[in-house]
């Protein structure tokens, strides 16, 4: 990428996570732990991620009010609206991804 200055670096970052969310927005029906299983990160932890870039910002930003800034909408809502109870076979792809980044990472 061309050298931007910190600004418009700052600007296009930022464009392109609201298109992210706009993105998850549209497709609802791709689950959180579909999400874990293929990419290690999900709605809620982009929500944890905004809290953390607050906390550094010294701004105040707690965790419900991120989620429901990801989720759009209050994450109980988002929950009992469009969220699809895991299913064995998630179940345990979440747990070999899980198992392989534990190993990758050295842990037991």
């Amino acid at each position: 990428m061309q050298h931007l200055d910190d600004q418009t670096r700052t600007e296009l970052e930022a464009a392109a996570f609201r298109r992210l969310l706009q993105h998850l927005d549209a497709n609802k029906d791709v689950q959180n732990i579909d999400l874990m299983i293929l990419a290690d990160f999900c709605r809620n932890c982009l929500s944890k991620w905004l809290v953390e870039a607050a906390e550094a910002q010294d701004a105040t930003l707690d965790y419900e009010s991120a989620r429901e800034y990801v989720y759009g909408m209050p994450y109980a809502e988002w929950k009992a609206n469009h969220q699809a109870p895991a299913t064995d076979e998630q179940l345990a792809a979440l747990e070999a991804r899980q198992a392989r980044q534990s190993s990758v990472k050295g842990e037991a």
